[in-house]
């Protein structure tokens, strides 16, 4: 079982795993329609899951994504049976196209999320502001990776913009033809370490990946010459590097729905702002003594800046909420509100004290 230390499990998963005698654990790989391939450590074999399963899952995010540690057992001749997903401990999700408040899981138990943009057409601030508010939510920790950076004539300039709307994530410039930048990613990406790379189509998120891994892995394609990416990347899936660690690829995202996000961190400077108005849940709309507003009009925020974060709280059904009742909403959707969230704490210590 230990095998599985290579695609990043440890010991609160070899722990989960005793409490399920007669099945094994194991990380999803990659997914096909209803069929998952995942790695029990010794083999990597194709899976799906159990009757029980699809009749307990109350929502499409009940179902394993990739990256998600699972028990499965081998009862059907030739492939494997996913009978539980564990706990995630991160999960990065977008909205699900054509659904009401819908989700899909995109990637599960990240540590690292690389928000991959190309300097060129494919750079734009309030998409990476948007990323941004998705990755810290998830509970993984954000890099801003700007590919193709010898494209770009003014790199310095573009890289304090970036420094700007990204406190408190790294930011590293890359590019393909030069080896030492790409290699500044090896230092988030150690073992037992999972990153996962999110960005639009073209922007060398293969490339990366593949220079990484120190081999072709990844099928890449040369950009459209409008600017557009080819969708080499077809599916999800989780690769083991030969240095340590693991990634997990994703198709490319032009548009990237929000169904939650945590605006306190991706627009920390706003954040920091609202302490200073007059009413604690003001909304920077049109209330007086709105410290906000004042900022905005004296020049000390960008606008731009100001109108993406009111779309982000619209989007996500925060619209017209104080960060307090943002955080709110938040227990709210988790736990069924803070009385249900304090037995859920309470519950997890009497548990520990137990072992």
């Amino acid at each position: 079982m230990n095998d599985l230390t290579k695609y990043g499990a440890d010991e609160r998963y070899f722990a989960q795993a005793a409490l399920c005698p007669g099945l094994s654990l194991a990380r999803v790989l990659s997914q096909y329609g209803d069929l998952y391939r995942i790695a029990t450590g010794g083999e990597e074999i194709l899976s799906e899951v159990s009757g029980r399963f699809r009749h307990e899952a109350a929502s499409a995010e009940d179902y394993p994504a990739v990256g998600d540690f699972v028990m499965a057992d081998r009862a059907a001749a030739g492939r494997a049976v996913i009978r539980r997903v564990l706990p995630r401990r991160s999960v990065f999700r977008r909205a699900a196209a054509g659904t009401a408040h819908g989700t899909q899981v995109v990637a599960a138990n990240v540590d690292i999320v690389f928000l991959c943009m190309a300097l060129g057409r494919d750079y734009n601030p309030s998409r990476l502001e948007r990323y941004l508010s998705v990755a810290w939510d998830s509970g993984a920790m954000p890099v801003v990776v700007l590919t193709k950076a010898d494209l770009c004539g003014h790199l310095p300039v573009v890289l304090a913009q970036v420094a700007a709307i990204a406190p408190g994530a790294d930011v590293v410039a890359t590019s393909s033809f030069d080896q030492a930048s790409c290699d500044r990613l090896r230092f988030y990406l150690k073992p037992g370490v999972t990153a996962s790379f999110i960005g639009s189509s073209g922007v060398g998120k293969s490339t990366l990946i593949n220079l990484l891994a120190g081999e072709e892995l990844l099928a890449t394609a040369e950009t459209r010459q409008d600017g557009k990416g080819r969708h080499t990347t077809t599916r999800r899936e989780l690769i083991v590097l030969p240095g340590g660690g693991v990634v997990i690829d994703t198709p490319g995202m032009r548009e990237l729905g929000v169904e939650s996000v945590d605006l306190s961190r991706s627009f920390a400077d706003i954040d920091a702002l609202a302490a200073g108005c007059r009413f604690r849940d003001c909304t920077h709309t049109a209330e007086p003594g709105c410290a906000v507003l004042r900022a905005l009009g004296e020049g000390a925020l960008d606008a731009r800046r100001l109108e993406n974060y009111r779309k982000l709280k619209q989007e996500a059904r925060y619209d017209g909420l104080s960060s307090r009742q943002i955080e709110e909403e938040k227990i709210e959707s988790m736990f069924g509100g803070k009385g249900a969230m304090k037995q859920a704490r309470d519950f997890a210590k009497q548990k520990n004290k137990r072992r």
